[in-house]
């Protein structure tokens, strides 16, 4: 054995402990090893399941322990129509939307499953519980549980509802080596139709204990939260600067 490869064999399992890619696995031949292959497999049919697995409200309202919810539903009708129809799932089932309340709300937070209903199963409702526990002065709307999903719902959601913050939790598109990460959008002020990506804030990776803890998602998110209702605004203009001083004492 070389001595570069010697250097190699002792550099990956060191690398390999600080992230969860799939990097200096090796080789059997011309393949991968037959573990790792294996291992590739699993996490490919984990992503199909929190694809396809389909949404539990029940389970997210368990958790909000008490804190009143209201159902709604996309525009798409049924799982294959909301994977093919993108469109469909940003924009509210019109019998839904006639029936969510309106109120003197400051922020509504709208539970969506997305690409993965099992990242909404377990980390949705401990984030709303610890973000709104940071919001003692927040008037805080219902929460809404959606139905096929989109990010962009949470701005028909929060037009009709007539709430000036929205927040969308909503399972992000598995990975090969995540399918449970879930991501957090703030939304000031959205208009349907008219109101990008560029116009949000987003979170991402809240999967303790390998991403985001609740704690640090919620501290986070209620910063931002209260910079966006003190500037008017929200996306490429609001930035999250809670953590800069920790990051330059470890440049400097």
């Amino acid at each position: 054995m070389t001595e570069t490869a010697v250097r190699n064999d002792e550099l990956w399992p060191l690398l390999r402990r600080h992230t969860q890619a799939r990097i200096g696995l090796g080789r059997a031949g011309s393949a991968l090893p037959t573990r790792h292959r294996l291992g590739l497999q699993a996490a490919h049919a984990a992503a199909r399941d929190a694809v396809h697995s389909p949404f539990a409200p029940d389970t997210v309202t368990a958790g909000l322990q008490g804190m009143p919810t209201v159902r709604v539903r996309s525009a798409a009708g049924d799982r294959p129509t909301y994977l093919q129809r993108p469109d469909l799932g940003r924009r509210l089932d019109p019998v839904d939307r006639a029936h969510l309340p309106a109120g003197d709300w400051d922020v509504v937070f709208v539970v969506a499953d997305g690409l993965s209903s099992r990242a909404v199963h377990e980390h949705a409702a401990a984030l709303v519980r610890a973000t709104t526990a940071r919001l003692p002065d927040w008037r805080i709307a219902p929460v809404i549980l959606a139905e096929q999903a989109r990010v962009a719902l949470g701005d028909d959601i929060a037009s009709a509802m007539g709430t000036p913050t929205v927040v969308v939790l909503i399972g992000e598109r598995p990975g090969m080596s995540a399918a449970d990460s879930l991501g957090a959008y703030l939304t000031y002020r959205p208009v349907p139709g008219v109101t990008t990506d560029a116009d949000r804030n987003c979170l991402s990776n809240i999967r303790p204990p390998l991403g985001l803890t609740y704690e640090v998602a919620a501290a986070k998110l209620a910063g931002l939260m209260g910079r966006a209702r003190e500037l008017g605004r929200t996306g490429v203009e609001l930035k999250d600067e809670s953590d800069h001083g920790e990051v330059l004492d470890q440049i400097l």
